[in-house]
């Protein structure tokens, strides 16, 4: 397949960039997220720009997706793409991937009610692979990228997460 090739060749490449000089690959990413109205949100990172919203059933608008779809999402294909580029690497052929992220969550948390931590309770993610190669080598593959994926360790483990907050009042 010529797209895993191509794919193969980028990512070795960067690999090889990386390992020769790791300030390549550090830096920080900077996403904007500004009120529009109501719960609607626009969200700007570079060239990217979309909406946010939330639900009628939540007083938004349903502009956009949530939070929570968004999250998933991220999760799922940041799972997707390091399958596939660690079987590009490995010349493991895919025919089709497919993730579904499924996530437990009881709203009582969010809003504050009865003493219920917000977030998800339980995260699981199935990985649909239609491929040539022998099961075993497809799982070694997936376990590798697992192993490599950002968004992965963002769900699993702590962050160090700080605030700072910027007053602006009227007139100053």
């Amino acid at each position: 397949m010529e797209w895993m090739d191509k794919i193969r060749t980028a990512f070795e490449r960067n690999a090889k960039a990386l390992s020769l000089k790791p300030t390549l690959g550090q830096g920080t990413a900077v996403t904007t997220v500004r009120l529009r109205a109501g719960l609607t949100l626009d969200v700007e990172e570079g060239p990217w720009k979309f909406t946010v919203d939330m639900g009628t059933k939540s007083g938004g608008h349903n502009a956009g997706p949530n939070p929570g779809v968004l999250a998933r999402g991220a999760l799922g294909s940041c799972l997707a793409v390091s399958y596939i580029l660690w079987a590009a690497r490995r010349g493991l052929p895919l025919r089709s991937l497919e993730v579904e992220v499924q996530a437990d969550y009881d709203a009582r948390g969010y809003h504050g009610v009865d003493d219920v931590r917000p977030g998800y309770k339980e995260i699981r993610y199935i990985v649909r692979v239609e491929s040539d190669a022998p099961e075993a080598e497809v799982v070694r593959v997936l376990d590798e990228a697992d192993a490599h994926c950002d968004n992965l360790f963002l769900f699993a483990d702590g962050q160090k997460i700080t605030r700072q907050v910027q007053l602006n009042t009227p007139g100053s």
